[in-house]
């Protein structure tokens, strides 16, 4: 999806935790991410549960962004993952959106920081492997 002078690419996270799927979905997401600045929509709509597996993918992608010093932003969070969300404390990583079409929209309402957000680089550092 391109809006504006930049390109933003919205992907679908898979709904499994299969770890072939995860190698799979993470290839993807590197293939189609810019050398600079991407904009990386993760549309959660298909997620059963946010388990530990598709937390790895979202801090996953979300650091291969910030190398890049770009951003990834989440759409459509089941209300059944708000808690598990919410404990894990990623809201303070992700801005979140009910869809996909305003997650996209959204990095193009204002300036992107030139350089990676310090609280999220040094909460990626922290995070547990999974």
């Amino acid at each position: 999806m391109t809006i504006g002078k930049r390109s933003v690419v919205v992907k679908q996270l898979p709904s499994s935790s299969d770890p072939h799927r995860q190698r799979q979905f993470l290839e993807e997401v590197q293939a189609c991410m810019p050398q600079r600045r991407p904009c990386l929509v993760l549309d959660c709509s298909l997620l059963q549960e946010l388990d530990a597996g598709a937390m790895h993918l979202m801090l996953h992608c979300l650091e291969e962004a910030l190398k890049r010093n770009g951003d990834v932003r989440l759409a459509a969070i089941p209300p059944s993952a708000n808690s598990a969300f919410a404990a894990a404390r990623l809201e303070r990583l992700f801005d979140l959106y009910p869809t996909a079409a305003e997650a996209a929209a959204s990095f193009h309402q204002g300036p992107i920081a030139s350089e990676p957000c310090a609280a999220a680089v040094a909460a990626l550092q922290t995070a547990p492997a999974v």
